[in-house]
């Protein structure tokens, strides 16, 4: 009798620490979705090589991300949309023209990419259940992201992408 009433002890436990996000993580609520992130770990990475990254941008008086129309005022319920074209964005064109001659740079850019494509990865599994619906206004303004991105070379535009990285991570704590 004393083996199961441990058993059903460290079922318990067991079965509680699993509801626990990972040391760092944060249970972000992206309309009806709701996705564990650790925000920390990734802004770690892009401090470490921001101001390398951004000395890499010659086209100062752009901005992608931090359009009037951008990531300003979207609405709740857009929130998911919006995160799963912006994670999809970095890891297809941003992240794969972001290379540099410094190893620890790179090894860094290749981090921060790995969490992203996870995160990805969780917000299709939203988007497939039909937990991320997108609305018009969400498609216009990630349609206004693209033609900013697309404005300029292909390797002017990921560096700049990911050196406005900050933009991103402060709009999705934000809105958290």
């Amino acid at each position: 009798m004393k083996g199961s009433h441990l058993f059903l002890c460290l079922f318990s436990v067991s079965c509680w620490l699993n509801l626990i996000p990972a040391a760092g993580n944060k249970i972000f609520r992206l309309g009806a979705c709701r996705v564990p992130m650790s925000v920390t770990e990734i802004r770690s990475g892009f401090t470490a090589i921001k101001a390398d990254i951004q000395a890499r941008d010659p086209v100062r008086t752009l901005s992608i991300l931090s359009h009037p129309h951008s990531l300003h005022k979207v609405k709740s319920s857009d929130r998911c949309c919006i995160t799963h074209h912006l994670f999809n964005f970095y890891v297809d064109k941003v992240f794969k023209h972001c290379k540099t001659e410094n190893s620890f740079v790179n090894r860094k850019i290749s981090s921060i990419a790995n969490s992203f494509l996870s995160l990805k990865r969780k917000l299709e599994q939203c988007h497939e259940q039909n937990k991320c619906m997108c609305g018009q206004e969400a498609t216009e303004k990630f349609q206004q992201i693209l033609a900013n991105y697309e404005g300029l070379n292909v390797t002017s535009a990921a560096f700049k992408s990911l050196g406005e990285l900050n933009i991103l991570l402060d709009w999705m704590e934000k809105s958290h």
